[in-house]
């Protein structure tokens, strides 16, 4: 048994894996949200108008694709991880802020940063991802209903642009604090 870890060798070695993936998908999750909102957003007016369907038609939609799927697996290995490192109990009371366990620094600070992390994944793919493919003419739309999209995508991906800030810092100081 492996001092200071409940499930030995075997079980430190897949939650070792598990975060390692965690943590590798998540950089590659916010550096895109990073990319969209202070790269690509920004300097879409500079990009000449014969130029721009190359953005729309081959870029945006190739880092939308990589962009989606590393939420979706930033979300998973984080469970995963969680559920590894903490056991049943501990995975409860990290999701329930502490409440159903008993207060513990750790769990209620990785709990935040997990509801946090959460609610953006749910961004992601319930409405950035649909109203991108309208905004970028994946899905067949009005002028009107593609301008509102693009603008509902661009709000929510700030919106997860500002929710990375105080997800990051639970998430670290999670790792680095207790």
């Amino acid at each position: 048994m492996i001092t200071g870890h409940y499930g030995g060798f075997d079980q430190l070695y897949w939650a070792s894996l598990s975060r390692f993936l965690h943590v590798i998908s998540g950089v590659m999750w916010i550096g895109l949200l990073y990319y969209f909102n202070f790269v690509q957003i920004p300097n879409m007016p500079n990009i000449p108008d014969e130029q721009k369907p190359a953005i729309g038609k081959v870029i945006a939609p190739a880092a939308l694709f990589w962009f989606r799927w590393a939420a979706m697996a930033t979300l998973i290995t984080g469970l995963t991880t969680l559920g590894l490192y903490y056991g049943h109990e501990g995975s409860v009371n990290a999701l329930t802020f502490t409440l159903a366990y008993g207060f513990d620094g750790k769990q209620l600070t990785i709990g935040i940063g997990m509801w946090l992390a959460i609610i953006m994944a749910y961004n992601v793919w319930m409405v950035i991802w649909p109203n991108q493919k309208k905004a970028l003419g994946i899905v067949e739309v009005d002028a009107d209903t593609k301008a509102k999209s693009a603008r509902t995508a661009m709000l929510f991906s700030r919106t997860n642009t500002l929710l990375s800030i105080p997800m990051l810092l639970s998430m670290v100081a999670a790792q680095n604090l207790y």
